[in-house]
């Protein structure tokens, strides 16, 4: 008999675990690299597996809300509350676009991660780390800076990442 209530929370803790583990391995070898406002979280190309199982939704929000623990350190305690929202925004995104694809490619869903955290982190970084209140046209140059790091993410580590799953028929046994 196959217990797979347990099944699902050991892959929400693998997932959340290896996320925070890539993303505490980034910080301390490449300082900055994780927290900038353009920044590029290696960790963040996991959020592909979000397209085989839901399973990845909750494990990559507790992920970064631990790896977002050390943001508190940095001063950007609100990272964690706002950049975690936007994860949990962006793999529900991926999921419930995952059959959306051009060519065997899922690039709707693989622009989620920029346009979440483009628009919730830069939102966040303008309106409470930026003096002198809000204002949109530097919103959008914020926005624009966290989603061209998630964009390079996603393109670039996510997309290997993507094809190295399918090409081992991963895909199949994720499911």
């Amino acid at each position: 008999m196959k217990n797979t209530k347990a099944k699902s929370m050991v892959k929400v803790a693998v997932i959340a675990a290896l996320y925070a583990a890539l993303t505490y391995a980034e910080a301390l070898l490449i300082p900055g690299s994780t927290t900038a406002a353009v920044q590029f979280r290696v960790s963040e190309a996991l959020n592909v597996l979000a397209l085989f199982m839901p399973e990845a939704i909750p494990g990559l929000t507790l992920g970064c809300v631990l790896s977002n623990l050390y943001s508190i350190g940095q001063g950007l305690p609100l990272d964690m509350i706002f950049g975690s929202l936007a994860t949990l925004g962006a793999t529900l995104c991926i999921w419930f676009l995952r059959n959306a694809k051009i060519k065997s490619y899922p690039l709707f869903a693989m622009l989620m991660p920029a346009l979440w955290n483009g628009v919730i982190v830069g939102w966040e970084i303008e309106y409470f780390f930026v003096d002198g209140g809000f204002h949109f046209d530097d919103f959008l140059f914020q926005g624009g800076c966290v989603a061209l790091g998630e964009l390079a993410v996603m393109a670039i580590l996510g997309t290997a990442l993507y094809y190295a799953i399918i090409k081992r028929g991963l895909d199949k046994k994720l499911m």
